[in-house]
């Protein structure tokens, strides 16, 4: 037994989910060091240090402490760089996760649970890099909460009241980087840490040679890439000025999509019983997003009726073998990876000289016809691959060589296909 859970852990299949905890960890690690510097106030002082391209100019606390962390404080730079790419790395490998248990029909029934932990993981990803774009208090910071503005204000009834709850009154007020602070050290992690237990709980993780040689390999990559990446140079930016933004200015690879939606949104805003509804901002800030992730959320309740898969529970499928499945999640992500590509749209018109104005129309035709090309295209695919699977067991693979029948007739010679491998049993205990 104990050489199963051991083996069991070294399987691919954990892969992404190692990485993802193995970053958090450097995330923590990089924080509290951060933790030790960092001024979470927005008092304005005169900067006088070791960038001088600053000296004199008027910032905030946040920002001052910030530029210290970056050029006064040994090995300071290098943990800033470390804190981001462990922060962008975790996202990213828990998005991998998550589309492998998706396309292996890892979710269902009694591995719900942990399919609900890892999507409340990404969301809780996403809010604590957002969160954590704010702290510096540069223009990146101002862009972030201009947004978060303005996505507020569009809820019906209780936005102006939500916005002045949120920034402790007018925008930006005071308040708001300090209260990202204490999310963002204390709340969030403390969420995350408590997910990440019961996820091991669940799945009896061990530790093995293969996972101690996974952690080392992570952090050896996020050194190399907080050592020679440069990520996050708030010294050029320069700091906040509430109501503007730098020209070019992307956010996080996380948040494209809700930028690239905002974008491509056409200025729609009508009335209600004489109050203003700003579609252009509700539709594309709060709807989408808030439909995408309450369809991911609960999609192990939807795959049932959808596929009408009535296989084994405690085996995982070939994405070719859930046709429904893998066209549905196709789809889903070419209509991610679309308003991802829209948040770019002003540099891809001016690099390529096109017209701001074509670029945007295209992703707004794409962003509702391409995920249904992508379905029927995926489905096809994996129809026809099912279909030579069940032909080469029936009647042997074909080998391209013709011979002569004692008869005189010629016929093609197929050789048999191995068995098919037995389908990998999920790992974890199996609750109802």
């Amino acid at each position: 037994m104990g050489m199963y859970r051991r083996s069991r852990a070294d399987r691919w299949s954990s892969l992404f989910g190692q990485v993802a905890v193995y970053s958090f960890v450097v995330t923590a690690i990089t924080g509290v060091f951060l933790l030790f510097y960092y001024k979470p106030s927005m008092s304005q002082v005169s900067y006088h240090g070791s960038y001088h391209k600053l000296d004199g100019v008027q910032m905030s606390q946040a920002y001052r402490s910030t530029l210290d962390i970056s050029f006064d404080v040994r090995g300071g730079l290098l943990m800033r760089q470390l804190h981001h790419w462990a922060a962008l790395l975790f996202i990213a490998a828990v998005c991998a996760h998550l589309l492998r248990l998706y396309f292996t029909g890892g979710f269902r029934r009694r591995r719900w649970l942990n399919w609900l932990i890892w999507v409340t993981l990404l969301v809780l990803g996403m809010v604590a890099g957002l969160s954590g774009t704010i702290l510096p208090d540069d223009m990146m910071s101002s862009g972030s909460l201009g947004v978060l503005e303005g996505v507020t204000l569009s809820v019906p009834v209780v936005g102006t009241h939500l916005m002045l709850w949120i920034f402790g009154g007018d925008f930006p007020g005071h308040e708001i980087i300090p209260r990202a602070y204490w999310l963002h050290v204390a709340v969030l992690p403390a969420v995350m840490i408590a997910l990440l237990a019961l996820l091991r709980r669940r799945g009896r993780a061990v530790i093995t040679p293969v996972s101690v040689a996974m952690f080392w390999f992570t952090c050896a990559t996020l050194a190399l890439l907080g050592t020679f990446a440069q990520v996050n140079p708030v010294w050029l930016i320069g700091p906040s000025q509430p109501g503007s933004i730098s020209a070019g200015s992307v956010p996080g690879w996380y948040m494209g999509f809700l930028d690239g939606a905002l974008r491509i949104m056409p200025g729609w805003e009508i009335s209600v019983f004489g109050h203003p509804l700003t579609l252009a901002v509700l539709v594309p800030g709060v709807l989408v997003p808030g439909a995408f992730f309450t369809v991911l959320a609960a999609y192990p309740l939807l795959d049932r009726r959808l596929t009408g898969d009535p296989a084994d529970d405690r085996q995982l499928d070939r994405p070719r073998d859930a046709a429904k499945r893998t066209a549905f999640g196709t789809a889903g992500i070419t209509f991610y990876g679309l308003l991802w590509a829209a948040a770019a749209n002003d540099e891809i018109a001016y690099h390529l000289g096109l017209s701001l104005y074509a670029v945007t129309w295209f992703f707004r035709v794409a962003v509702l016809a391409a995920p249904v090309l992508a379905y029927t295209v995926t489905e096809r695919m994996c129809l026809g691959l099912a279909r030579r699977d069940r032909d080469e067991a029936e009647y042997g693979r074909e080998t391209g060589r013709i011979v002569m029948d004692p008869d005189g007739g010629y016929r093609e010679v197929r050789e048999p296909v191995p068995a098919p491998r037995r389908p990998v049993a999920m790992s974890g205990p199996h609750r109802r």
